[in-house]
């Protein structure tokens, strides 16, 4: 089996998947999920997709992961690899969507607006 190649983005956060057959080896950015993501929150997010088409330990994945926080990163990680399973599996497609894994979250920053302290925050008004 070849390698499928797909990627993920969150906020700023891009994450690019390389899915393999194996024994469900994590890497991310050469260094084992665990110890990258030293939250089990986090882990359990990026393990989902697994779970959710029960293909826990049987793909190797390697992650490399640019930009934004980690929370950013876990659930562009997530994205990543649900649509490498839907790569290889096509009938999964149903039950990952059905758990809001193959959905992008499109919510950003909003920018900051010229003459304000931030995006929707003002200065302090003074009336005299």
């Amino acid at each position: 089996m070849a390698v499928v190649n797909t990627v993920g983005r969150r906020k700023t956060a891009i994450a690019r998947a390389y899915m393999s057959e194996g024994k469900g080896v994590f890497t991310i950015n050469n260094r084992e999920a665990k110890e990258y993501f030293n939250s089990d929150v986090l882990l359990k997010v990026i393990n989902k997709p697994f779970e959710v088409a029960e293909l826990t330990g049987k793909y190797d994945v390697k992650i490399n992961a640019t930009g934004g926080g980690l929370s950013g990163q876990a659930a562009a990680i997530s994205l990543a690899v649900a649509r490498a399973i839907v790569e290889l599996d096509a009938e999964q497609k149903a039950g990952l969507r059905a758990e809001g894994l193959m959905t992008r979250d499109p919510r950003m920053v909003e920018r900051k607006k010229p003459g304000q302290k931030k995006a929707r925050k003002k200065f302090q008004f003074s009336k005299r």
